[in-house]
């Protein structure tokens, strides 16, 4: 699935790694529930988590996002950062930044290599350690970077749910809630309410919360509860209720600065006056740079017509109806996404396809089917799907051709093109 692997060290310690337990990849509907195996191996390699302070994020969407532009912040003030994220897009290094930029692939091995080690010698020992799975040895790993690399901060995002994911061994000064949707039922709760509750598990004693969720809210009522239960002050920001995406993550992201600043972080450089830190910092340039691959990506691809043209193609891996509703809406806003649109669409066997097809209804949208692999649910069915919908689709499973097909149509009848569903698709996408 990602784009090749270079260093021969990292390929051999990413086919060991391939053996053990991913969430990633399992059927949905068993999940741990402790985290001993992620705290042995940290204990083993000296809890490298202690080494810097951490800003947490959890949420159903824009966790990414908002974890890039708390980085971007904190960068902008002049500290060294670290941010951990989950999925990679390209390559597997987009998980572990330093400063900006992932990490090299030599570095992701030695630190892999210090892991799956700690991780033998709890085999051999027969402690808690034995059971990690693939997340716990790449979240350890880094951690491991964050401490050699001397990061000040890191920004850690949640792999899925919060109370028992691999992240959570950590302690935070600020924990972030994104908002909460349905997803991953199987494992984290049928409600709004149920899967709050895993993603509160972040809290911690000490830190404060900023969440878009609203008090009055289901699901915010149970992370201020949380809160209240441990002691820890709750930030809202407040966003207009037609408010893009971006600028939903943006407000998040500028009141964690806020938040910071009046705890007395002050800015470091020396060419300037050391001051807190606050939202100033996410001026345009900076939320410029935050920007990420596969989130509501924007290209202009030259067509083969030899004549100038340009189709304007959007890349972005939404997957949950509630997200790619709102990635429509914020598009339909802009006059040259208002043509037509042609999506090149894969959904994994465990999204609510039907949810997704229907929230493309509202627009103007011809769909292509394709397929990207073991996990994804096949396109003839949803196709039957968009028959019943109403919405004009074919099926091609090459997924490259599918794109060729959609810039050819663009290219004649002026639409624009989108390429969602699924961040592994727009993976495969990007590397052509």
């Amino acid at each position: 699935m990602s784009s090749h692997i270079e260093s021969e060290r990292l390929a051999n310690s990413l086919a060991e790694l391939d053996q053990l337990t991913n969430w990633e990849r399992r059927p949905r509907g068993d999940m741990r529930v402790d985290l001993e195996p992620m705290r042995d191996l940290a204990r083993r390699l000296g809890d490298p988590q202690n080494s810097f302070r951490i800003v947490h994020v959890a949420g159903t969407k824009g966790k990414g996002s908002t974890c890039a532009l708390i980085e971007a912040g904190l960068a902008r003030a002049g500290f060294s950062v670290g941010r951990y994220a989950s999925p990679h897009v390209m390559h597997i290094a987009e998980r572990v930044s330093i400063d900006g930029r992932p990490v090299g692939e030599e570095r992701l091995a030695d630190a892999l290599g210090a892991a799956l080690s700690a991780f033998k010698d709890a085999r051999r020992e027969a402690t808690a350690g034995q059971g990690a799975t693939w997340f716990d040895i790449l979240t350890v790993s880094a951690l491991l970077i964050f401490r050699s690399e001397r990061v000040e901060w890191a920004v850690l995002e949640t792999g899925l749910g919060g109370r028992w994911d691999s992240t959570n061994i950590v302690q935070s000064d600020v924990a972030v809630i994104t908002n909460i949707d349905l997803e991953h039922t199987e494992m984290l709760g049928k409600t709004r309410a149920a899967i709050a509750f895993e993603k509160a598990g972040i809290i911690k004693r000490g830190a404060t919360v900023v969440t878009l969720l609203p008090e009055a809210d289901e699901a915010g009522a149970v992370v201020s509860a949380r809160a209240a239960e441990l002691g820890c002050a709750v930030r809202r920001p407040t966003v207009p209720a037609d408010a893009t995406i971006e600028q939903r993550n943006v407000a998040l992201a500028g009141t964690v600065l806020d938040v910071l600043g009046k705890m007395g972080v002050m800015t470091k450089g020396a060419s300037a006056m050391a001051q807190p830190l606050g939202e100033q910092l996410l001026d345009p340039s900076t939320i410029a740079t935050a920007r990420l691959p596969g989130r509501l990506e924007k290209i202009a691809v030259n067509t083969s017509h030899g004549d100038n043209t340009k189709v304007n193609v959007v890349l972005d891996g939404a997957h949950v109806p509630f997200n790619l509703a709102a990635v429509l809406s914020d598009l339909s806003q802009e006059e040259k996404y208002r043509a037509p649109c042609i999506a090149v669409m894969s959904i994994a066997d465990d999204k609510d396809a039907a949810g997704l097809l229907s929230a493309m209804t509202r627009h103007d949208i011809s769909i292509i089917f394709t397929t990207v692999g073991a996990r994804s649910r096949s396109p003839e069915q949803l196709k039957t799907i968009a028959d019943t919908l109403g919405l004009l689709s074919i099926v091609m499973l090459d997924p490259l051709e599918a794109y060729q097909e959609a810039l050819a149509g663009a290219t004649e009848s002026g639409a624009w093109v989108l390429v969602t569903g699924s961040l592994y698709l727009v993976g495969i996408i990007r590397a052509a």
